[in-house]
């Protein structure tokens, strides 16, 4: 009866050092995430343009572009095993959810797999503590379906002040106040305009840069880093929004170091539609996917 005890608590011990371990192990290899989400009207709508993929117009949705691996001291590793390449055979069961969540715009048009596999063989070598090939990708689906920013932002402004958003200057306030018809008119305007879904939408407008981190930040319990990239007419776009993740690639955390910003104050957040659309096949545009994720960083 003592020996079955005995080993009973052994196993219960070697369970808990190899649980410890593991987790140590994670730890020391990398700090945490970026979970990286593109907006694809941003992408297109630029002077290089861009290319749908072979397997169709992707939705008008965030796309993932990356799962990255970062420390705290706003560094990165990068490519980490040269031996453990990009095998699309390990995918098979998550293909179709691929092209769907995390398509490719770069020119010439592809497949994805070429953009896949650059994440993995750049990014994802470096997480293998924790997540193997297929684990890397499936954890970044689960994410973005956790993580939905349209929504997000769409929900944003149900009883957002239109008013507000629309600046009425103290000085009209008073002009217009002078009677009390128009103070009664002003006051159900505001009414009816705090019941109108004000919400941050792709529809060609421009948003408050804090209006937007604001949206995200209550939905996730967080701040999120933002980068802008510029249209043809040198407009600040809304094109990339991170979100930072445990080492497990699960549950959203306070992130520790944030991207150093590069947008104005309010952000054009474009639709994505013909505009920037390029069916060209100029090889210099197979160098935005590494252009795009080699982001200065600095702490937050």
């Amino acid at each position: 009866m003592k020996s079955s005890k005995l080993s009973f608590l052994i196993f219960l011990h070697i369970l808990l050092v190899i649980q410890l371990f593991s987790t140590q192990c994670a730890s020391q290899d990398f700090d945490f995430f970026y979970f990286v989400q593109s907006w694809p009207g941003s992408y297109c709508d630029t002077k290089r343009g861009c290319c749908f993929p072979s397997t169709g117009k992707p939705r008008a949705d965030f796309g993932i572009h990356g799962l990255w691996p970062n420390y705290k001291d706003g560094s990165y590793p990068s490519s980490c095993d040269r031996d453990s390449l990009y095998d699309p055979s390990m995918l098979s069961d998550l293909k179709w959810d691929l092209q769907k969540n995390w398509p490719t715009l770069a020119c010439p048009s592809g497949n994805g797999d070429a953009f896949w596999g650059h994440e993995w063989n750049k990014h994802g070598t470096c997480s293998e503590s924790c997540l193997n090939q297929h684990d890397y990708f499936a954890s970044a689906l689960k994410l973005k379906r956790k993580i939905n920013l349209l929504r997000i932002l769409a929900n944003s402004g149900k009883i957002y002040d239109l008013a507000h958003e629309q600046r009425i200057q103290p000085s009209e306030q008073a002009s217009i106040s002078r009677s009390f018809s128009a103070i009664y008119i002003l006051l159900l305007i505001r009414m009816v305009l705090k019941c109108v879904c004000a919400g941050i939408k792709p529809d060609g407008r421009f948003y408050s840069l804090n209006r937007i981190k604001k949206a995200i930040r209550e939905a996730t319990g967080f701040i999120p880093g933002i980068q802008c990239n510029v249209d043809g007419d040198g407009n600040s776009q809304l094109y990339e929004i991170y979100i930072c993740v445990d080492v497990n690639g699960s549950e959203l955390i306070r992130c520790p170091v944030l991207p150093r910003q590069r947008c104005k104050s309010t952000v054009e957040f474009p639709y994505f539609g013909a505009i920037g659309e390029n069916s060209s096949t100029d090889n210099g545009a197979m160098e935005t996917v590494e252009v795009a994720d080699d982001l200065e960083l600095s702490a937050a």
